[in-house]
């Protein structure tokens, strides 16, 4: 009885490692999908959106600025509460809402203006201005 025992024990143990092998092997998005299923809302998309993931709605855009804006009259209260001097809202607004261009990509559009304004010479067309036509593309971009 003893030895049919050992020998139920291993065949069990070496079919479950078996199984256990062919069942990894097979499925490679099983830990990717753990938390995921029916009920689950747009599991797929990031719950911030990407720096340059799309434009945001007028609403959305409004929305940001009016939450930007009371977060800077709260500091500016809390700045007169301690005796602090305060700060210009309007100017902090608009300064935090412009755009950041990192200075490689502006490099390579000014690149691209100029090389664009050598060939619209060379077809004897009017040069643009590098410095507003570069603005207007970085202002698109973004």
């Amino acid at each position: 009885m003893q030895t049919a025992f050992g020998i139920v024990l291993f065949v069990v143990v070496g079919g479950g490692i078996v199984l256990a092998l062919i069942t990894a092997f097979t499925s490679s998005s099983t830990y990717g999908q753990i938390g995921r299923g029916g009920l689950s809302i747009d599991e797929d998309r990031p719950l911030r959106p990407t720096p340059g993931g799309g434009a945001m709605t007028p609403g959305q855009a409004a929305e940001r600025e009016a939450e930007i804006r009371q977060m800077l009259e709260a500091r500016n209260e809390r700045r007169a509460a301690r005796g602090l001097a305060l700060g210009d809202v309007e100017a902090e607004l608009r300064e935090l809402l412009a755009p950041a261009v990192e200075p490689g990509i502006e490099a390579e559009v000014r690149e691209l203006v100029v090389s664009r304004n050598a060939r619209r010479v060379a077809r004897g067309e009017e040069p643009l201005d590098v410095d507003a036509e570069v603005a207007r593309r970085l202002r698109d971009l973004t």
